[in-house]
This record gives structure tokens, C-alpha cells and sequence, in this order.
């Protein structure tokens, strides 16, 4: 009986009316699909055209037993039992196990790879794999918990305010593995066994890869799904940005005084309903009379100005009812056509239709890109739906719980695609979602909407270091928090002072926040609109908190030659700016558990003040030598050792 057969490029193995393709997909790694009754489909949702493998092989011992080498990786599969199930080993080019799925073939009958069918649709799938004992779990995108190492977690697949869900994980066994499904579903990485599931799929596909260090890992994973541009020049700088300034010459004011001061100030930011309604892609007139002017005086001063632009167009737009009719919406599957109420009801523009890219995009050109407005800021990314009921909405290729996760990646596509066809190089655009994919668009994740406490600051790192092993080296955070900070309060203002020392060991350093309390603002008939809020300036602070965060300002500066070579770095090898210290340094077992300390780049060991009132700070120092960049003091490593951290220091250690 013939089980397994081999065309030169893929092997494919059938039983049971199930069929397993697995082949070379890029050096060292390999893809995987598996189709209940029918054929694989080549669903590209994050997915490459992958490179050439130069060290493929197929062997067959026997009709039960075959392997696919790929460089450093090797898949074997063995016919397994009385019901002649498939298993797949994935090993390394030493022989060691990376992965391996659950046996079958017992008296439990479990499966490995089980396909539910769903009566009148597709399938519920699960995948189990072997838990490995001692193994470290990094990646999975953002989530808002203190962890870096996910072992022993169940995390949910879906996206929400202030949750990317980026299923792509870098192992402490030296594989990366990318669950390539955009559908809602979970994971959980459990002590017997790590279990992926989907909530409705056609099938299942996932991609594995072999590397002697996490570098090699970031490395195959930009070759298979791309590497993120360049940043340009106003990337690297400082960003200002409140909720909201609400007219022009607010705004215009504001940079006006950064530079009376003499202060560094790269962007601008010019935040959501500055339209007169969701959906409009234009300015105000009675608010912003001028954008063309606007954006001159910004630009004459060596600022960049970044615009919100919301996915939701709501009832009321004036580009509702052509969107409706053309079928450029977002489908709620019952009930009324909405997907969020939030000043009024609206539904999301449907970033998986390139009908609906290219309409919305010629609407931003006109109406912002052709003033000279050249970042976008991609708000609601997720989409945000008001009840997150992800069985109630469908898109232009499918049920949104099928493949919703891959929507903020188009929505990011949207601006990165017409932007490159309107002539521009490198385009970075902040977004509050991401997927798998996503750093191809020049997506700049930020945080979402997080509260101003220390819990959250903490969370933030671990957050920013899990996207970047994920994959998505650009990523940053609003300084101090987005809700309920007031400028006046001094508990927060220390809050904001450690926040801000540590935004500048970010990849974009970024001060945004809706600050307390609000200031009521009306049209000149006296009608509301929405509010703004308080000043969130680096001289709304008070006395002591200023000179610190003017510091902080021109230390970025000086860091700017070593942020630009991080960024070049990504561009063209895929490794995070933010790095765990597991990353740099995979065989310190201490390492693998830190999660309150970061390496910025392969240099800087940065060790965040995370706690109110904390004057000190105790470090690990992995082996070497290690510097203090305030102090001078040089120390060996191998050893924790408590350093000075006044409120106007961050700890950060100089690799020597």
C-alpha cells in the first residue's frame, strides 16, 4: 500500500479521507497542511512565495516510514497502528526532537490533527502537540499579562483593544512555529501537551523552522513573511501626541512652542474626530480651515504630521450609503448593520475587499496625503466591535470568525499600497492591531487604549518584547498610559516620568494620552462635539518632572546613529529591537525567566523602574562586562547587582 508520495516539491500522504501535504518553505523550514475530504488550498494570509531551499532530500525506509529533510530541519513521518494515522516528528540536524505531535494510536483514540465538521460549513480543528519539559514559550503578538514565557498559558486567538493576537512562537528548543489560520480560536501551551484550536477552518496550516539561535528563527520567519521596511528618518525621534487637538491652530501652537524651546520634536499627531463625521477621510472645515497651510508651517519646522483615520464609517457619513451600496462593509450576519456605537452608529469600512482599499485610500489621498500628509495613524485596527461577538459579522473572503484575525494586516495594507503607488519609500503607519504579515505594511503596533497604573506599564514590556519575538520589530506604547492620568496628580506624574525614561529604549518613542480632566468643546452654534483632553506636553508636568523628560528627549537624539542601525537591523534580518534577555542570551537559563528587564538592541540593557516610589533597582547581568551609562561604574556579569535609580534614572547597563 502506497502511503506517501513525492512530486519533487511536496510530500503528500491520504487516509481515511484525510490528506497531509508537508514540504520546503524557505531555508531550514517547512510548511504543513492537512484537508479533510478534499484538496490543500494555498492560502496565502501571511505566507510568502518561499525562498529557494538548496538542501532539500525525501527518503522512504519503507511504505510506512519517510522523511523530509530541509537543512536544519527534518520531518519524519510514521504510519502509526490499526488505523494508520500519520505522525509527524519535526527534529533538528543534530537528531534532538523540536516537536512532535500527540500519539493517536492508543486506547483514548485521540487524535492529533481532528477535524469537527460543522453541519451546513467547514470544520473545528485542533492540533496537539507533545508538551516539552523544560521548554520556553516566547511571541504570540501582544496580550495584556506580566508574562514573556508562555509555558503552562492558554491564550485566546482573537483581537481586541489593546490585544494583537500574532500566532508565531520562538522556542527555547530552537524552532519557530507559525499557526497560519486567521481564525478565532486558542491556544494553550500546557505541561503535557500544547493544543492550537480553531473555531471554524478549512484547513489545517502551519509553518516550522530550525534555527541555532533566536536571530537565525527572526530570520526565517522575515524570509517567509516578510521583512519590514526601512524606517524612515522622523521614525527615530520624538512624537507628540493628546487626545486631541482639536483645531488648528491648537496644534500648530503646540509644535510652535517645542520649538521656541529649543526641543526635539520629529511628528506631530493630529487624533480622531477632526472630521465632521466617522467615515468622511477629511478634515473639518470649521475646526481645521487650512490643512494645506497646516501642514506647510509643520513641515517648515521639521515636523511630520500624523493623522488618525478610523475604519468605522458611520450611518450618517457621507460616504455611507455609496459603501453600503457598493458592498464595501463589513456584513453583520443578523440584525441591524452595525458594528460599534461609539458619538454614533457605524460599521466598519471591509479591508479584506481591495474594492474597498481602493476606496477608502483615494479618499485619504485626496482629501490628506495630497496636503503633504505622509503617516497615518490606523486606529480601531482590530476592528474594535462593541460586543466582540465574532460569529455576528462576515467580510469580502469570509466569516469573521474564519479569518477576522487577518483584518488589521489589510487594513494596514490599505495605506502601505497606495502610498508605494503614490511614489513614497518606506511608509510607517501606527496601528493598534497587527497579525502575522503585518510588518511588511510598515505597521507601527501601538499598545491600545491601557490604563495609567503601574500593572500596565509592567505589562508593556513584557508586551513589547513578546511582538518583536513574533516578529513585529516595530512597536511602541503610549507614555504614561491612555486612560485616567491627570497631569497635575504627582502619584501619576511619577508614573509618567519612569514611563517616559522608558519610552526613550523604545522603537518609536511616543507621548499620547486622554488626561484628566476632559475640556468640553462646541461648534460655534454651540452644538458638543467630542471632547479633549487635558495638556499632555512635556512641560504639563510640573517643575521636577520637565527637566527629566527633556533629558530623556535628547538622550533619544544622541541615540539616534545606534536606533537607526536597530531599524536597518530589522529591515534586513527581522530581529526585534526589543530583545528578552533570553534572546541575546539563549543558553543563561536566569535569562529565560526575566521579564522586568529587556535588552534595547544587542548594546543596551535596560532595566525599567516599574514600582512607585523604587530608588533602586536590582539587574541581572548576564556574563561579560557590563557599564553603567549614568554612573560609569563597570561591572562583571554572571551575577545580580542593585544599582542607583533616582527618579531621574533609568537603569541601563552598556554591553563592554
Amino acid at each position: 500500500m502506497q502511503f506517501f508520495d513525492w512530486n519533487g516539491q511536496q510530500v503528500i500522504w491520504r487516509n481515511h479521507g484525510e490528506t497531509v501535504v508537508v514540504e520546503p518553505w524557505g531555508p531550514d523550514s517547512l510548511r504543513v497542511r492537512a484537508v479533510l475530504m478534499g484538496d490543500v488550498r494555498d492560502d496565502r494570509f501571511a505566507l510568502l512565495e518561499p525562498m529557494p531551499s538548496g538542501n532539500v532530500e525525501f527518503v522512504q525506509t519503507d511504505e510506512e516510514h519517510a522523511l523530509l529533510r530541509n537543512g536544519k530541519i527534518t520531518a519524519k513521518m510514521d504510519v502509526c497502528g490499526w488505523k494508520r494515522r500519520v505522525r509527524l516528528t519535526f527534529v533538528n540536524q543534530k537528531g534532538e526532537v523540536l516537536l512532535q505531535e500527540t500519539d493517536g494510536e492508543n486506547a483514548l483514540v485521540l487524535q492529533a490533527r481532528k477535524f469537527e465538521p460543522i453541519i451546513g460549513g467547514d470544520c473545528a480543528l485542533t492540533a496537539t502537540f507533545v508538551g516539552q519539559e523544560g521548554e520556553h514559550i516566547y511571541g504570540m503578538g501582544q496580550y495584556q499579562e506580566e508574562y514573556m514565557d508562555w509555558k503552562g498559558c492558554t491564550l485566546e486567538l482573537a483581537h481586541r483593544n489593546s490585544q494583537a493576537s500574532v500566532p508565531m512562537i520562538l522556542s527555547s528548543r530552537g524552532y519557530g512555529f507559525l499557526w497560519h489560520n486567521p481564525a478565532v480560536g486558542y491556544v494553550s501551551f500546557g505541561r503535557n501537551r500544547t493544543t492550537w484550536h480553531a473555531d471554524t477552518t478549512r484547513q489545517l496550516d502551519y509553518w516550522i523552522t530550525a534555527g541555532d539561535r533566536p536571530a537565525d528563527i527572526s530570520l526565517n520567519y522575515a524570509r517567509a513573511t516578510g521583512f519590514a521596511p526601512m524606517m524612515p528618518e522622523y521614525g527615530l525621534g520624538f512624537w507628540q501626541c493628546k487626545l486631541r487637538y482639536w483645531n488648528q491652530e491648537q496644534l500648530l501652537e503646540v509644535a510652535r512652542e517645542y520649538k521656541r524651546r529649543g526641543l526635539p520634536i520629529d511628528v506631530i499627531v493630529c487624533d480622531f474626530f477632526h472630521w465632521p463625521k466617522m467615515g468622511d477621510y477629511r478634515f473639518d472645515p470649521e475646526f481645521f480651515p487650512d490643512p494645506a497651510a497646516m501642514v506647510k508651517e509643520l513641515q517648515d519646522m521639521g515636523i511630520e504630521l500624523m493623522v488618525s483615520v478610523w475604519p468605522q464609517v458611520s450611518l450618517t457619513s457621507e460616504n455611507y450609503e455609496e459603501m453600503e451600496q457598493q458592498g464595501l462593509l463589513v456584513r453583520a450576519e443578523y440584525g441591524e448593520q452595525i458594528g460599534m456605537r461609539f458619538v454614533e452608529d457605524s460599521m466598519f469600512f471591509d479591508a479584506t475587499n481591495p474594492r474597498a482599499r481602493k476606496y477608502v485610500w483615494e479618499k485619504c489621498k485626496k482629501n490628506y496625503y495630497d496636503y503633504g500628509i505622509r503617516v497615518f495613524w490606523l486606529d480601531e485596527a482590530e476592528p474594535e466591535y462593541g460586543t466582540y461577538d465574532f460569529k455576528a459579522y462576515r467580510y469580502h473572503i469570509g466569516p469573521n470568525q474564519q479569518v477576522g484575525n487577518v483584518y488589521p494586516q489589510y487594513y494596514s495594507r490599505t495605506f502601505y499600497e497606495g502610498m508605494v503607488e503614490a511614489g513614497q519609500d518606506n511608509p510607517v503607519n501606527l496601528v493598534r492591531c497587527a497579525w502575522a504579515g503585518s510588518q511588511r505594511y510598515g505597521a507601527l503596533v501601538w499598545s491600545g487604549d491601557i490604563m495609567s497604573d503601574w500593572s500596565y506599564l509592567r505589562r508593556q514590556v513584557c508586551a513589547g518584547v513578546s511582538m518583536g519575538c513574533a516578529g513585529i520589530p516595530w512597536w511602541t506604547t503610549d507614555i504614561g498610559g491612555f486612560h485616567n492620568g491627570n497631569p497635575k496628580d504627582p502619584a501619576f506624574r511619577e508614573l509618567l516620568v519612569r514611563w517616559f525614561q522608558w519610552g526613550c529604549y523604545c522603537p518609536v518613542m511616543r507621548l499620547h494620552g486622554d488626561r484628566k480632566p476632559a475640556e468640553p468643546v462646541f461648534r460655534k452654534d454651540g452644538t458638543p462635539v467630542l471632547n479633549s483632553g487635558s495638556d499632555n506636553e512635556v512641560w504639563s508636568f510640573g517643575e521636577e518632572a520637565y527637566p527629566i523628560l527633556v533629558k530623556y528627549m535628547k538622550r533619544r537624539e544622541e541615540l539616534r546613529p545606534y536606533v537607526r542601525s536597530l531599524m536597518q537591523e530589522a529591515h534586513e534580518a527581522g530581529t526585534p529591537l526589543l530583545r528578552g534577555m533570553f534572546y541575546e542570551f539563549p543558553e543563561d537559563e536566569t535569562c529565560a525567566g526575566l521579564k522586568d528587564q529587556y535588552m534595547f538592541g544587542g548594546r543596551y540593557l535596560v532595566a525599567p523602574v516599574m514600582e512607585s516610589g523604587a530608588r533602586t533597582r536590582s539587574v541581572y547581568l548576564p556574563e561579560g562586562r557590563w557599564r553603567n551609562v549614568d554612573t560609569g561604574e563597570v561591572y562583571e556579569g554572571a551575577q545580580r547587582v542593585t544599582v542607583p535609580a533616582p527618579l531621574e534614572v533609568i537603569p541601563v547597563m552598556e554591553r563592554l
